[in-house]
């Protein structure tokens, strides 16, 4: 069966007056029957943790089709937003934890709807780059996976991004961080900044190297994959 484009389906929310839309998401693995279809709650308005981007499209993708990786893994998704590939990677088996700044409760309460449309459960923290407490310690934990997509967008936040990716993966040899973006001219410090958090690339992949064709036909711009882990 050839991979379905994304739908959405426009409607008016009653409760809150907002105009919410239910995206569609397809996840078919090729020569398989199997399909699996993630419903994503969206809100037109000026947020960016409101609406599904082309990354997270792309890092869900990926979740799909390492599933087997996947399935019985811990997660945790930064900057989630509409949390697409954490919901994937729930769907597959995964334990996931979605987290997003505190102070955005408007991005959780879209959160909850979007896992109430796919029958999951995840755990949702306030996470906010570069600042601890004691719930980010109860993040840590051996060989987990860490996922973010397009979190690599304003470069003020870098230093604060990579600094809660080490803190994250530090001491777990067996923990990643796989993030998607875009390329952009911000991106140059990255290198510098990894290398002062002491992280390193093991892995950089175009997404035309994986996406179906459908999908891949509907970027507008290269999206990138890169895996990355802790260097102690």
């Amino acid at each position: 069966m050839a991979e379905k484009m994304t739908k959405r389906a426009k409607r008016r929310d009653r409760e809150d007056g907002l105009m919410r839309t239910v995206s569609q998401h397809h996840f078919q693995h090729a020569g398989s029957s199997q399909l699996l279809t993630i419903s994503c709650s969206e809100v037109m308005q000026e947020e960016y943790g409101l609406y599904v981007w082309p990354c997270s499209i792309v890092l869900a993708e990926y979740v799909w089709q390492n599933r087997l990786r996947f399935a019985g893994a811990r997660v945790v998704e930064l900057g989630a937003g509409t949390a697409l590939p954490g919901i994937v990677a729930a769907k597959v088996g995964a334990i996931v934890v979605l987290t997003d700044r505190e102070d955005q409760p408007q991005v959780f309460e879209n959160m909850q709807k979007t896992c109430d449309l796919n029958q999951v459960s995840c755990e949702m923290q306030g996470l906010t780059w570069g600042q601890w407490n004691e719930k980010s310690f109860a993040l840590r934990h051996p060989a987990q996976i860490v996922l973010g997509a397009d979190v690599l967008y304003a470069s003020k936040d870098f230093d604060d991004l990579l600094a809660t990716v080490k803190f994250l993966l530090q001491g777990m040899p067996d923990s990643v961080f796989i993030t998607t973006y875009q390329p952009r001219s911000g991106h140059r410090s990255i290198e510098y900044l990894m290398a002062k958090w002491g992280l390193q690339c093991t892995q950089l992949l175009d997404a035309a190297d994986f996406l179906p064709a459908s999908k891949l036909s509907a970027l507008s711009n290269s999206v990138e994959l890169i895996e990355i882990r802790s260097q102690d």
